[in-house]
């Protein structure tokens, strides 16, 4: 059983839905983002998806795509999102997920990135670019070690939802809306449809809900559609407003906090 299927086993045994972190590795910088990572962890995080910056993300709205740039820009790179996950993995056992574009593994070489974030501790990937029909030269060439986390659309039909689920491991991340991360405007009698269809054909996968979750009373209402959240253009906010501050870690912990305690309710 992986770490991930192993987090949302407990959880469930504990009625708990899961929360799901998202922040771009190495921003502002590598030990910055390190130490705000950790406060994270020990804050209540169940699970952290670690973004490889890139310089054109295309499902990403301005918050993300400033914090790509800061972190490009502080020389980060898929190397440096490995070895952060090597840091990670010394203080927190918490599932560690790689979300990428895939021109960075691509780059990097697909059986190199498997062996190195296998080796780092990481337990999953996430390829927002890669749909199932064009995966398998990646996958192919790789193990079972690494969760595969497949992305489903709001406007995707019950049969695409099966053939997506098909092909994925660890979770299926539904996207709550059309557009960029970091929207407003969330549907919830829309979202709660979607995550009804996606139940019945996602052959028992976890599910988690992403963009446009920004306060605790939307981690509240859409965990009740789901078995977790996911939340990121909030901490990049965080983050990106407290570029100046010593004490942004501790903020960032205390929204975990918050976020957390409202997927317990």
């Amino acid at each position: 059983m992986s770490r991930i299927e192993k987090t949302f086993t407990r959880l469930r045994a504990r009625g708990e839905k899961a929360l799901a972190g998202f922040v771009t590795a190495g921003d502002p910088d590598l030990d910055r983002s390190i130490e705000i990572v950790r406060r994270m962890c020990s804050s209540g995080l169940d699970l952290l998806e670690l973004g490889v910056p890139f310089s054109d993300p295309t499902a990403d709205g301005p918050v993300i795509q400033r914090s790509s740039a800061r972190a490009i820009s502080a020389g980060i790179n898929m190397k440096s999102v490995i070895e952060m996950v090597r840091r990670v993995r010394g203080f927190s056992s918490i599932p560690i997920v790689i979300f990428s574009y895939y021109n960075p593994i691509l780059a990097y070489g697909a059986e190199a990135f498997y062996r190195d974030a296998v080796a780092a501790g990481a337990d999953g990937t996430l390829v927002v670019d890669l749909p199932p029909e064009e995966s398998d030269e990646l996958t192919g060439v790789w193990g079972n070690a690494l969760d595969f986390i497949r992305l489903v659309a709001p406007t995707s039909s019950p049969g695409r939802m099966a053939q997506i689920a098909a092909k994925a491991s660890g979770f299926i991340y539904l996207v709550s809306m059309t557009g960029i991360t970091g929207s407003d405007g969330l549907n919830l009698k829309e979202i709660a449809n979607v995550a009804r269809d996606l139940r019945e054909n996602c052959d028992g996968l976890p599910i988690c809900i992403g963009f446009g979750i920004s306060t605790p009373e939307d981690a509240a209402t859409l965990s009740g559609f789901a078995d977790g959240i996911v939340v990121g253009s909030a901490f990049e906010r965080l983050i990106e407003s407290g570029l100046q501050c010593e004490d942004t870690a501790e903020r960032v912990g205390e929204f975990v906090a918050r976020l957390k305690k409202a997927t317990q309710q």
